[in-house]
């Protein structure tokens, strides 16, 4: 049983359309909006931008476990999960732009349908692209195989960030949005040449077989068969934890624009971003393979400490300058170390045939939280100021941490 790089590295393309398009999502749309709201309403914006980007995300919260389903159960001769991918990405490729534009021609309505269609359109396909990564990995190899998938991710939020360091005039967004277009359609061409779906899952029928034997698993998972109390009580416990630490990830995610041309007063923001990115990037792959050797379990304990420590200095930082990009690259490292491991553990409990199903519990659990904290975040800087924007995320690392660590300890896998 070995890992088929090259073929994961191809499937990563679409996760590398997925981290793209939102990163360009989450730096500018709270930025135009800003501009729009602040032109028709008087008083404090930021708490209406957490509404709309909250509003948005709520969407997810139906469309991700619904097309997690009906990818399950779709059936054609181009497999299960590809007739998603390729057409949300071809939809999402095309409307993208009209964000920027709509905002160019001072339209809230246009911008706000633009950015509600792009939600809609990425949730329709999200769930089934990063299915496919298990739909073709034996259990013991899903740590190894989401590293590389969150490296080649990561890779397309980079293009992002750099762009983003490029074109910083609010006149020039459109360029951002429309070379981001381009970079998915050329990604997905490379994607649908280099995998045929079937022919795939024929291929690892018996890896499948054999990885469920030594999965990191308190019981073997049966197809058609309940779940046995202890995995139930983990399956409850990661999920919970997996909302908590998004409510304090995407909360920094979402408002570090916002931070750095408010609080910080510099348009680099960007580099903040980037930094955090590469630290990211640099760090999947060999997170991937030390969960393996200690334990995912393990691997999300360190990331979340790191995270907290990381944010923690950020906290007495007040301007833009080389500790917080270290400590924006501490939280890049951490990051990538829950991340890694986080959603292997999910699918881990899920039957070959119900992949899709348990991710849909788990990026259900990180929108519900993606879509509550931008509402009470935007809330709160909006009546403490933004000095404490650190310490909100603070605050849940440390929730996160103390109750990931009531997930029981499985047996180590000893898997190449």
């Amino acid at each position: 049983m070995k890992l088929n790089t090259k073929r994961i590295i191809y499937i990563g393309l679409a996760f590398f359309t997925i981290l793209m398009l939102w990163q360009v999502y989450n730096s500018y749309c709270p930025l135009m909006l800003r501009d729009l709201l602040t032109n028709r309403f008087q008083g404090d914006v930021e708490y209406l931008i957490g509404i709309i980007m909250a509003l948005d995300n709520m969407l997810a919260l139906f469309m991700l476990p619904l097309f997690g389903n009906l990818s399950d159960k779709t059936k054609s001769k181009y497999g299960k999960r590809m007739p998603y991918i390729f057409i949300g990405t071809i939809l999402a490729l095309i409307i993208f732009p009209f964000i920027p534009i709509f905002y160019i021609n001072n339209s809230l309505v246009g911008t706000l349908i633009s950015m509600a269609l792009i939600l809609l359109i990425m949730n329709m396909y999200r769930n089934p692209a990063v299915s496919l990564m298990p739909d073709i990995t034996p259990k013991p190899l899903r740590a190894k195989a989401n590293g590389i998938i969150n490296l080649i991710g990561y890779i397309g939020a980079i293009f992002a960030g750099a762009l983003a360091l490029v074109f910083t005039d609010r006149k020039s967004y459109l360029y951002t949005f429309v070379i981001t277009s381009i970079l998915m359609a050329i990604a997905l061409i490379v994607l649908v040449m280099k995998i045929n779906e079937n022919k795939i899952s024929l291929e690892v029928k018996k890896d499948l077989e054999e990885g469920e034997k030594i999965a990191e698993l308190n019981e073997p998972i049966k197809e058609n068969k309940v779940l046995s109390k202890e995995d139930k009580k983990d399956l409850i416990i990661i999920i919970i934890s997996v909302f908590i630490w998004f409510m304090g990830f995407n909360a920094m995610e979402t408002f570090w624009s916002s931070y750095g041309d408010i609080y910080l007063k510099t348009n680099s923001w960007s580099l903040g971003t980037i930094i955090l990115t590469i630290s990211s990037i640099l760090t999947f792959v060999p997170a991937g393979n030390l969960s393996t050797r200690i334990g995912r379990k393990k691997i999300i304990q360190i990331g979340l400490l790191l995270i907290i420590i990381a944010l923690g200095g950020a906290t007495f930082i007040k301007s833009f300058n080389i500790l917080l990009m270290l400590c924006m690259s501490l939280c890049g490292i951490g990051w990538a170390m829950v991340n890694v491991a986080s959603y292997p553990m999910v699918v881990e409990l899920a039957s070959n045939s119900d992949n899709g199903k348990y991710t849909g519990y788990y990026y259900t659990s990180s929108m519900i939280a993606q879509s509550i904290t931008p509402c009470f975040v935007g809330l709160l800087l909006g009546k403490i100021g933004w000095r404490y924007f650190f310490v909100y995320s603070f605050v849940f690392m440390i929730l996160a941490i103390i109750i990931f660590s009531f997930v029981s300890n499985k047996k180590q896998l000893k898997s190449k």
